[in-house]
């Protein structure tokens, strides 16, 4: 029998850091980052609580115009039309809640071609979030993370 308090003798894979990704691997991962991108935010927004769900949606519609509000995600955010040119809009729990990964992965999709810097704030967002990255793993998180580092910091307007 061992002592409990004995240092292991084997590193645990929480000490060990992940290698870094081939410089092969980074290339091709941001010649697809425009279907990467929205993927990451799907699947960070559906592991999230209420509370960061309802941060990214009130984030991402402004972004979008009236009219993509009622097509993009099967029109699951028409409702969101006449608040679409407010500066704030209003996204309640139960709203947040019924939202599919498929609908944000559409929502974000859009976004990010029309307006990247509010993806980059998204994924800053989801960054800071311990349960997000969590969800998305090491590999996803370090992603996340060169993503936000390489393209630098949003465009002053």
């Amino acid at each position: 029998m061992t002592n409990i308090l004995e240092k292991p003798t084997t590193a645990s894979p929480i000490e060990t850091p992940p290698p870094p990704l081939p410089p092969a691997a980074v290339e091709r991962l941001a010649k697809e980052e425009s279907w990467l991108v929205p993927a990451i935010v799907a699947r960070a927004f559906i592991a999230a609580g209420g509370g960061l769900r309802v941060k990214v949606l009130r984030r991402l519609l402004p972004a979008v115009g009236p009219l993509a509000l009622s097509v993009v995600g099967g029109g699951a955010f028409a409702r969101y039309v006449g608040q679409a040119r407010w500066s704030a809009l209003s996204v309640s729990f139960s709203d947040a809640a019924r939202v599919t990964s498929a609908q944000v992965y559409e929502l974000a999709t859009y976004v990010q071609q029309s307006n990247p810097d509010v993806t980059r704030q998204i994924l800053a967002v989801l960054a800071r979030d311990v349960t997000a990255m969590t969800a998305l793993g090491a590999t996803l998180g370090a992603i996340v993370i060169s993503y936000l580092s390489r393209k630098g910091a949003p465009a002053k307007r």
